[in-house]
């Protein structure tokens, strides 16, 4: 299986940590975060690109979907925090490579004082973990 989850998440930490030394960073999916801002980057899909597989090797390329949430609490500015927070991953990710197919605000249901903005980005990874955007 290709996998550059460790990669992504080590670069968007790095980045993120450098701007917001304070936020919570996580590989996980969470519903109530422990700390504000938070911050959390995770693959969702990967799949063998079957239009490079060969009979000698089924995975060439994959490609991959990775979701990020940003949460901020913040009793003034929380969007403010959260667009910003968003707009520094967003330009990390597409320097990679990736190309966002959403970026949406969405209802937090755990807590409705805090603010949560979704984004997708999608790519295809080379065995090599090279990152096409097609």
């Amino acid at each position: 299986m290709i996998s550059i989850e460790n990669e992504v998440f080590d670069i968007a930490a790095a980045t993120i940590k450098a701007l917001y030394p304070k936020v919570y960073i996580t590989g996980d999916y969470i519903k109530t975060p422990p700390s504000f801002p938070c911050v959390s980057i995770m693959e969702t899909d990967n799949q063998v690109r079957e239009s490079t597989a060969d009979s000698g090797t089924l995975e060439n390329h994959a490609n991959v979907l990775y979701e990020v949430n940003v949460y901020s609490n913040k009793t003034s500015g929380k969007k403010s925090e959260c667009k910003a927070i968003m707009a520094a991953i967003d330009e990390m990710m597409c320097g990679l490579g990736f190309l966002r197919v959403l970026l949406n605000p969405i209802p937090n249901e755990q807590d409705a004082t805090v603010f949560r903005m979704v984004a997708r980005y999608r790519a295809a990874v080379g065995k090599d973990k090279t990152i096409y955007r097609r």
